[in-house]
């Protein structure tokens, strides 16, 4: 018999099966940092958490609400100031991978989270890169958790501010000293990744009983799909546990329970 799940727990332990013990991951906050922490819960107890108020090795028990939670600091190895984040972690190449969350994404992989419309007259404005520009930069990968929709999903976004490929899929060719961008992008329906010429996302495989009619229903260009279509592994009743589990003790302690 197979456990029921929900398609944001499919996400979720999706795309913590996408990080491993051996990695060093810069934490974004939200989908990111429920999927890297269980990643550390349960199949990679060894990888190296880090986020950008300065917490290394961090390991909370329950989800912090931004990079200034105090759980963060709580739990890590050591703090270090931000400049030193930024300056020795980041660019000096010690972090194998930038798990980030969005607003809007693109075709491209471009990240938009500073406002949706126009620049001089926006409908919303977000709250902007953080981190982000310089993550997608610098980390030596970039994998992105976000759920599925025509108003996330793009063709392109209103305003770059974390580069995947840039608007014509070159941003990153012949650039020296810069990562691989996005490598993988996890959301509720499926997994997407680049395509090795183009740098276009295109669907590798599907979350278990979603269809290509419903990825193209919720995607805002003409998705491709990959010529040898995968269906993503379902959760394992561990994985759901943990997952439950975390999300039930951060919901309690954030309540002040």
């Amino acid at each position: 018999m197979t456990t029921e799940f929900t398609s944001s727990e499919m996400m979720s332990v999706t795309a913590a099966r996408a990080l491993n013990n051996d990695m060093t991951c810069f934490v974004g906050i939200g989908l990111p940092s429920e999927a890297a922490n269980l990643a550390r819960l349960t199949h990679a107890p060894e990888i190296t958490l880090i986020y950008e108020s300065g917490t290394l090795q961090t390991k909370p028990d329950v989800l912090p609400l931004s990079i200034g939670d105090g759980e963060l600091c709580a739990s890590a190895l050591t703090t270090v100031s931000v400049p030193e984040m930024f300056r020795y972690w980041l660019q000096g190449g010690h972090v194998s991978v930038g798990f980030l969350g969005t607003a809007q994404i693109d075709r491209y992989a471009n990240l938009n989270t500073t406002l949706i419309g126009d620049y001089r007259d926006p409908q919303v404005r977000l709250p902007g890169g953080g981190g982000a520009p310089e993550i997608a930069t610098n980390a030596k990968e970039v994998f992105i958790t976000v759920k599925h929709s025509k108003r996330t999903f793009v063709k392109d976004v209103d305003f770059i501010t974390t580069v995947g490929f840039g608007r014509d899929g070159k941003a990153r060719d012949n650039v020296p000293n810069i990562g691989r961008g996005p490598t993988v992008v996890i959301t509720d329906l499926c997994i997407l990744k680049p395509d090795e010429q183009t740098r276009e996302l295109v669907v590798t495989s599907l979350h278990p009983g979603v269809t290509r009619e419903q990825v193209i229903e919720a995607t805002g260009w003409e998705i491709r799909f990959a010529d040898s279509l995968d269906t993503t592994p379902v959760p394992t009743e561990q994985e759901l546990t943990v997952l439950r589990e975390l999300k039930a003790r951060t919901a309690a302690h954030h309540a002040g329970q």
